[in-house]
């Protein structure tokens, strides 16, 4: 009998769904949590260990590759404007339909939430370290999507397949010798990658997104309050919709949608920032006295170092390995040539969009409302803008619902090719998982997520552990086929053939 005098099934019974899921994995989900994000104390401040291994990685590679991200980048926009660009090559996407693809990966929540939180709870001075881990990140991105080119695998159908569960099966072998080691790290990646894909990459951005949608319909007087399934069946439609035609369908609509609303975003930001004009010094002076200082928020200079670290880490993925998946479906002869483009990817996500948001925030002076660590990372940024464009919240909004979408379209293409791998990359197991992420849009709208997030956020970055195991394993390769490209470039072996209509 319970304390309230009812049976244990009555009190089950009584529980709403939400409810009984949060009990069921609420121990599963702080178990893994515990494990994935382990930290430990730095003068006074948490460092999640998940966090130190993936800037490590971003440090390592810049050097030994020779400071790509400095050099690559000049490169990296000829090959987008499609300079290099044959019609010929194996592949399914251009270019810039890749890093358009791969940049609605990353684009969205933690660009506009993410970083308010980060100022909240690290000072101004953590915008300095996102701006040095998305610098690092840039090379973690190059290695690895260049090992997702190199060891794609093309169908007779001329479909692709690749990404981390490729490069590990067949790189981790060819340079130790262990196949089993090889394919065990595989498999690790796609298990975490489909749990990541349908939790944090699905079931969380459809509940972001419908959450939105009821915030600008009437907040808890919207007519949809109750009726989220219906909103997340909308969405679920909208998804299955693009994603039956794969990733040619995906690259279609992200290469049209990033753009306009990262853009969109950019130039509210320019408005902002120009209304604020006289401010911008100040506030460069408080974000590098903050990340120098022994006066930011959590600490001085290490409080804003990890948070500004961990921000960066959550926001571009750098060492995860999920934006090789879309990257190896370029058309291209050449690997390096798209671990080039990837370059681009955290200079845009993390080093451009949040660096934005930050500047936004700081000089609005928002993140010292006393009440700014109760309103949450959207709100914030919100009301950041809303100092000078008084309606901007409601594009916002939109904003929100429509990177939340390209996020999902990008994730369930992660998960399928995932999928695909485990079964022999088999075309009726990929339909299946399509049909599965399109349920869980429904349910991931219409529950209260709790601990669900927990398991699939823990699982994202279990990603990363066997794919850096993988670049160090295969990072003498990598820097082989970095600079025997960029030889071809400079003696002319690699010509250009001009942008392609």
């Amino acid at each position: 009998m319970s304390a309230g005098g009812g049976s244990t099934v009555e009190v089950i019974l009584a529980q709403s769904i939400d409810e009984r899921i949060e009990d069921a994995l609420s121990p599963v989900s702080s178990f893994i949590e515990g494990i994935v994000f382990y930290a430990v104390p730095v003068a006074g401040v948490d460092l999640p260990l998940i966090v130190l291994w993936l800037v490590s990685a971003g440090a390592f590679f810049t050097y030994h590759l020779g400071f790509m991200n400095l050099r690559g980048p000049k490169h990296a926009l000829e090959l987008v404007r499609g300079q290099y660009s044959r019609p010929e090559d194996a592949g399914e996407v251009t270019h810039f339909q890749a890093l358009a693809t791969a940049v609605s990966g990353t684009v969205g929540l933690g660009n506009i939430a993410g970083v308010a939180v980060a100022i909240t709870l690290g000072g101004p001075g953590a915008t300095v370290w996102m701006i040095v881990a998305g610098f690092l990140g840039m090379s973690a991105k190059m290695a690895e999507c260049t090992l997702g080119v190199k060891y794609r695998r093309t169908r007779p159908d001329g479909s692709v397949s690749g990404g981390p569960m490729y490069y590990l099966e067949k790189g981790v072998a060819e340079v130790t010798g262990r196949v089993r080691a090889g394919k065990f790290l595989a498999i690790f990646f796609s298990i975490s990658a489909i749990g990541g894909a349908i939790g944090g990459g699905n079931m969380f951005q459809a509940n972001q997104a419908t959450a939105q949608i009821i915030a600008v319909t009437g907040g808890a007087d919207s007519p949809l309050t109750d009726l989220r399934w219906i909103v997340g069946l909308v969405f679920a439609v909208a998804v299955g919709a693009v994603i039956i035609g794969g990733i040619k369908s995906i690259a279609k609509v992200t290469e049209k949608l990033v753009p306009l609303m990262a853009g969109i975003y950019l130039l509210a930001a320019v408005v902002v920032i120009a209304a604020n004009l006289p401010a911008v010094p100040a506030a460069f002076g408080e974000i590098f006295s903050g990340a120098f200082g022994a006066d930011s928020v959590t600490g001085g200079i290490i409080g804003a170092l990890i948070v500004g670290f961990q921000r960066a880490a959550f926001s571009n993925e750098a060492g995860i390995g999920s934006a090789a998946i879309a990257h190896s479906a370029v058309k291209t002869s050449h690997p390096s040539s798209e671990g080039h483009v990837a370059l681009l990817e955290p200079f845009l996500d993390t080093i451009v969009v949040c660096t934005a948001t930050a500047l936004i925030i700081v000089i609005s002076g928002a993140y010292l409302d006393p009440a700014a660590g109760e309103l949450g990372g959207v709100a914030l940024t919100s009301a950041a803008f809303a100092t000078v464009i008084p309606w901007f919240p409601n594009v916002l909004a939109i904003a929100v619902v429509a990177f939340a979408f390209s996020t999902m379209l990008t994730w369930s293409y992660y998960g399928m090719k995932a999928t695909g791998y485990l079964f022999n990359d088999s075309p009726s197991a990929e339909t299946a998982f399509k049909v599965i992420f399109c349920v869980f849009v429904v349910i991931g709208a219409s529950l209260s997520l709790g601990p669900v997030i927990g398991i699939s956020d823990s699982m994202i970055f279990m990603m990363a552990i066997p794919n850096v195991i993988g670049l160090y394993i295969m990072a003498n390769m990598i820097k082989r086929e970095v600079h025997g490209y960029r030889a071809d470039i400079a003696s002319g072996a690699i010509e250009k053939v001009g942008p392609i209509g």
